[in-house]
């Protein structure tokens, strides 16, 4: 098995290119440039120059981390201007992201070119896990607008020699897949859902795929390998979100969880009641502080994500950390009857069953019992067997909750992140 591409493109970026990478090296760069950062945001931005205010000055080691104070979202939503450590001028790039909340106000993240070269040099490296020069890449995610993250995508591929073929969100499943037999594609990158609808449209394959990558959005094991199997390809997972600049980690041949662009990025996980550092093996909140962002720096930025640094060295050799695949949120889990279910619950259930392509799911509250209403996109006209074992599922997953199954013709395959919708309280 072949060592993770990060980890000599990691060792080149610290200046280590003619030795073996070790941790001791990485983390005195890291903390040299953990330094640059904190002096660059108390210097130029208004929010981190009043917020480190009587935080330690000068740190003598990675650890000493933890005495600063942490990033929250709503930072982000209250006063992202403040935040930032160049004049408007040098900005490139601003993405605006929806509240997950019902009142909340958006996010707005800014990105100087720099900014977005780092993400195009990361991708560029990472996608060469799974793609070769000469490939052919279908990529099923935004990238009409400059600097959206399959133009990025798009660019970072051209340098690797491979042909980017950008399409944008899936909405026709067929046209896709007829896609895919006409352009000659190798490689195809997009969200779970999407991939998964693709899969189960296509009732026999037509076309073996060598590789995919989902993307946005966490994967459960049943659509990972509904993926496999239709393509007969190996399905790498990446994370990443829009305030880590897009890209944050992929997954190697080993395939058990995520090495991160480490020389960009400094990870920790916390404990999510007291944010005390957790040691590798614990679960708790992921946190990430930029190192070499310079238009809109983060410094202790609380994810919402609950993950845990997999213990010991990585099938594939690399000294590299290993972020275990995230599959969950903190403010996901939503209580339901007599028990509580996420949305990657349902996922894990519901894709499991073969002929189920997409769902949604709400809900309410009747006779003075919770109701959990299910949508249900089939591939198949086997309504009353799916409704069957559907039931069966939900049965053994939650008690004390009625169920309502309705059978749909289309689910819109949207690119937010799917969630339980509570109504019980409106």
């Amino acid at each position: 098995m072949k060592c993770t591409p990060l980890e000599p493109w990691i060792a080149r970026k610290i200046g280590r290119a003619n030795s073996p990478l070790t941790r001791a090296d990485l983390e005195a760069y890291q903390l040299q440039k953990l330094r640059v950062t904190i002096d660059l945001a108390r210097k130029k931005s208004p929010f981190y120059r009043q917020r480190l205010d009587g935080a330690p000055s000068d740190l003598s080691r990675l650890a000493g981390l933890t005495h600063l104070p942490f990033t929250t979202a709503d930072d982000i939503r209250n006063e992202p201007l403040q935040l930032l450590c160049v004049s408007q001028d040098h900005i490139q790039r601003v993405v605006t992201l929806d509240s997950s909340g019902t009142t909340g106000s958006r996010k707005r993240l800014y990105f100087t070119q720099d900014d977005q070269e780092l993400t195009i040099d990361f991708f560029c490296v990472g996608m060469s896990t799974l793609t070769n020069a000469g490939d052919r890449v279908l990529i099923l995610l935004p990238g009409q607008t400059p600097g959206s993250v399959g133009d990025l995508l798009a660019i970072a591929l051209g340098r690797l020699g491979a042909t980017a073929i950008k399409h944008g969100p899936v909405s026709d499943p067929v046209a896709v897949l007829d896609l895919i037999c006409r352009e000659n594609v190798d490689v195809v990158v997009g969200v779970p859902a999407h991939l998964l609808a693709l899969a189960r449209q296509q009732v026999q394959s037509v076309r073996k795929l060598k590789s995919v990558l989902f993307a946005t959005d966490y994967v459960c094991d049943a659509i990972r390998d509904t993926v496999q199997n239709t393509w007969q390809c190996m399905a790498f997972d990446h994370y990443g979100m829009t305030e880590m600049g897009l890209g944050g980690g992929v997954e190697c041949d080993a395939r058990r969880g995520y090495h991160l662009r480490e020389a960009d990025l400094l990870f920790e996980i916390v404990d999510l009641a007291s944010g005390a550092a957790l040691p590798d093996g614990a679960y708790g909140e992921v946190v990430f502080t930029t190192l070499t962002r310079h238009g809109m720096p983060l410094i202790r930025y609380r994810t919402g994500d609950i993950g845990r640094f997999i213990p010991g060295v990585c099938p594939c050799g690399t000294s590299l950390k290993t972020l275990e695949r995230v599959a969950g949120r903190i403010n996901g889990r939503v209580p339901v009857g007599n028990d509580t279910l996420t949305i990657a619950d349902l996922d894990r259930a519901l894709f499991a069953i073969g002929d189920v392509m997409n769902f949604s799911a709400s809900l309410i509250r009747e006779n003075q019992r919770d109701c959990l209403c299910l949508e249900v996109q089939l591939a198949s006209e086997n309504a009353a067997t799916v409704s069957r074992s559907i039931a069966q599922s939900m049965a053994a997953m939650c008690s004390g909750v009625d169920l309502r199954i309705s059978i749909v013709n289309s689910i819109p395959l949207t690119m937010a992140k799917r969630v339980i919708v509570d109504r019980r309280s409106r």
